[in-house]
């Protein structure tokens, strides 16, 4: 056999396994809302990209977040853990610059992709973890980073500086304090792009965690809503929602202008409900509880945990279909190594399950629960199992129990006629989760009160 046979048939061989694995693309919006978009019921924000995605793809109505607030929530995204067992549970600044780190030897979806032979990009804010940290998405299983490390700092959508991989370069004529030349999604939704033309032959993941639309309420164009008889903020709102929508769009053209989209999966979800209570300036106007849910960001209700997302993979994930069948995020490590072909390693224990079928048209796996828990003030648990949720406001508050498929506002606690069930959620509250002395279940924070841990 002549070498450039043997040339040939490697190159085939080459192509022909990255043919057989899937590009996949996350993107993970900041505090965007079930209530935010047309395809859920959204009558004054246009999004027509995402509803056409809707369309084409599946749309979830009991996809649930890794918890209610940014960092732990995102971390179970990576990890594939739950809050009971994730090592991040809760927002922890760390100053001048960065979040609480995920620590070293984390293996994370970006690790377990690239050591499948994929190119992994995170692009947008990351908040798990500074760049000489163990935390830095570049020691965690990316090739590529760009935008905000800092949450804190991806508060600013004209910020003095952004990263690029974990050099940091300066933004002339931005303030950092809502006043700029630059807006800084442009130039993210630009690398994504970039990033895609870059690795169009090869399988690729990318991590796109777009910063639209958390506050500060900046937008550099209130395009169609510059004339609306509304405030600022609101006109603000439904811009970056819009410019959202149109920056997912771009990405979605660009994959079929590469003839890539049948070979990709997107999947699009917001970090956690609604950030906004119903009656308040943002939304009482854009009604963001319409979809009946109790409660928002930092909370445990499903109002908190439920929210947008679709996925679409023509060819593969159904066109136009709706499901009200539960998944967490937890779920999308197992699902992402299966989709690369790739055994989880065994020293990685996730809480998740493979969505694989579920997302072709099966039905979602079965499980005996959920769990969430959260540390930002008192230390607040919910457990998920069959149809009934429990929530706990603090381990010295009672536990509160609805059934979701009668009450999914949680309007009607049932706690004291099934107490037998009380005692299963509390059972599993404690099963569900590993002890850390970062994380101790208290009914006030420390510094804040005289409680002790629990």
């Amino acid at each position: 056999m002549s070498r450039r046979t043997v040339l040939f048939l490697l190159a085939f061989a080459s192509f022909a396994i990255a043919a057989d694995k899937p590009n996949i693309i996350f993107i993970l919006s900041d505090d965007l809302a079930q209530g935010d978009l047309g395809c859920y019921g959204q009558k004054l924000i246009q999004t027509p990209n995402l509803d056409r995605m809707a369309k084409e793809g599946t749309r979830y109505l009991q996809a649930y977040c890794g918890t209610s607030v940014c960092a732990p929530s995102r971390s179970s995204l990576m990890t594939g853990l739950h809050s009971g067992h994730c090592p991040i549970r809760a927002n922890r600044e760390i100053q001048p610059e960065g979040q609480k780190p995920l620590p070293a030897g984390t293996i994370t979806v970006a690790k377990i992709l690239k050591d499948a032979g994929y190119a992994t990009a995170c692009c947008g804010k990351w908040g798990m973890g500074m760049f000489d940290t163990s935390g830095s998405p570049l020691k965690l299983g990316f090739d590529h980073f760009f935008g905000y490390n800092c949450q804190r700092h991806a508060h600013s959508y004209f910020p003095s500086f952004l990263y690029n991989d974990d050099r940091r370069f300066e933004l002339p004529g931005n303030t950092g304090k809502g006043i700029g030349k630059t807006y800084a999604q442009s130039l993210i939704a630009d690398e994504t792009l970039k990033f895609v033309r870059a690795n169009k032959d090869r399988p690729f993941f990318l991590y796109y965690a777009i910063t639209l639309p958390h506050g500060n309420h900046e937008i550099d164009d209130l395009g169609i809503y510059a004339k609306e008889n509304w405030t600022l903020t609101q006109k603000s709102y439904a811009a970056q929602v819009t410019r959202l929508d149109s920056d997912v769009g771009r990405l979605l053209a660009l994959l079929k202008e590469l003839k890539l989209d049948e070979n990709t999966l997107v999947m699009l979800s917001g970090d956690n409900g609604s950030s906004f209570d119903p009656k308040s300036e943002v939304g009482s106007l854009f009604d963001q509880a319409s979809n009946g849910l109790r409660g928002f960001k930092r909370g445990l209700y499903e109002g908190a945990l439920r929210q947008a997302a679709l996925a679409r993979w023509p060819g593969k994930v159904p066109a136009g279909r709706v499901s009200d069948e539960p998944w967490a995020f937890w779920d999308f490590l197992p699902t992402a190594a299966e989709l690369a072909g790739t055994p989880i390693p065994a020293e990685c224990k996730t809480d998740g399950l493979s969505l694989v079928s579920f997302l072709k048209g099966g039905p979602a796996p079965k499980r005996d629960h959920f769990y969430w828990e959260l540390h930002e003030g008192a230390s607040l648990q919910a457990v998920r199992f069959d149809h009934w949720k429990a929530v706990r406001q603090g381990p010295e508050k009672p536990i509160e129990l609805y059934d979701l498929q009668t009450d999914a506002a949680e309007s009607n606690d049932l706690a004291k006629t099934k107490p037998d069930l009380v005692v299963k959620a509390e059972a599993l509250m404690q099963s569900s989760r590993t002890p850390d002395p970062d994380w101790p279940l208290v009914q006030k924070r420390p510094g804040k009160g005289k409680k002790k841990a629990k």
